[in-house]
């Protein structure tokens, strides 16, 4: 009896042994999995820009975080994977926010850039006959649907007195626009910097209008309603630290501009008039900011380009 006693005192050790074992390695694999962040960003975007200076990075390893990053070819996209979970962070233009909201996402606002007005805008080919937005009127127009560069072409439209009507709209991506505006199968094309750059240096275009007058085009940073509350000292890091970068590539054009055209595989002609016509950096969300968004969603839904009308008070963190 004695010896069958210390027998099973020994497995029952033995079994809490291993079960705490098992508990301490589900943990440390949660917490692993916990501490790995996932950042979306566009070519040339404040994230990757903050990618390319190394104190965003530098910072959440210090915190004992893995950092992964993620690069897509447009806003829409980016959200489509913060909502579906593959992300943490994504970094768009003011457009896809609104509508990821009225498709139902959860995506909020956890951060703002200054605006971006000059590098946006309605490029048409050097020889065409298009001098006015006036004269898009029957036109084929490219560019991305859902994007700053789609609500940029109706606010432009309307100050010339157009209705989205009066276009032929061709919903396609950067990389397929650039195609069709160098082949005459688009009149004209909306579209962000460093693609307006490079069509202006490579692709015989020139801007019609950028976005100064028509839109603020700011920068947001976004997570998703459960991420971002349950993450407020990181979502703070990585602002500060996105800060941080913003006056690096405000200070050192030079060094910025020879990374980005090496890091996009672009002519150094192209990167470094994208560079020079803006300013980088963080603003606070603010309660104007909240109201440029909010006339997005209302024109958007005007035109039922989203199924519902939204507040977009909602997607602010409180």
């Amino acid at each position: 009896m004695k010896k069958k006693g210390i027998v099973g005192i020994l497995l029952m050790l033995c079994f809490v042994f291993v079960m705490t074992g098992c508990s301490s390695s589900s943990s440390s694999s949660s917490e692993k999995k916990d501490k790995t962040v996932v950042l979306g960003y566009q070519k040339g975007d404040q994230f990757h820009i903050a990618k390319i200076e190394g104190s965003l990075q530098k910072e959440l390893e210090s915190q004992g975080y893995t950092v992964k990053w993620k690069q897509f070819q447009d806003g829409p996209s980016m959200l489509e994977a913060l909502n579906a979970g593959s992300i943490d962070y994504a970094r768009t233009g003011d457009t896809p926010p609104i509508t990821s909201q009225a498709a139902g996402s959860d995506i909020v606002y956890v951060g703002v850039g200054t605006s971006k007005t000059e590098g946006s805008g309605i490029l048409v080919s050097n020889d065409s006959d298009i001098t006015s937005v006036s004269d898009l009127k029957g036109k084929k127009v490219a560019f991305s649907k859902g994007s700053s560069s789609h609500y940029l072409l109706i606010k432009a439209l309307e100050a010339a007195g157009l209705s989205y009507d009066d276009i032929t709209p061709k919903y396609l991506k950067p990389g397929e626009a650039r195609v069709a505006f160098e082949n005459g199968d688009v009149d004209a094309w909306v579209v962000w910097d460093p693609y307006t750059a490079a069509a202006e240096v490579e692709s015989n275009a020139k801007l019609l209008v950028d976005g100064d007058g028509l839109t603020t085009d700011r920068d947001f940073f976004l997570s998703t309603k459960k991420y971002a509350k349950s993450h407020t000292k990181l979502t703070a890091t990585i602002l500060e630290e996105v800060g941080t970068a913003m006056t690096w590539a405000n200070e050192n054009h030079d060094e910025l501009i020879k990374e980005l055209a090496s890091a996009l595989d672009m002519d150094t002609e192209v990167i470094t008039k994208a560079v020079n016509r803006r300013t980088y950096g963080v603003d606070e969300l603010t309660d104007d900011i909240k109201e440029e968004q909010q006339d997005i969603a209302d024109t958007f839904y005007k035109l039922k380009l989203i199924p519902e009308k939204i507040d977009v008070s909602k997607a602010f963190l409180e």
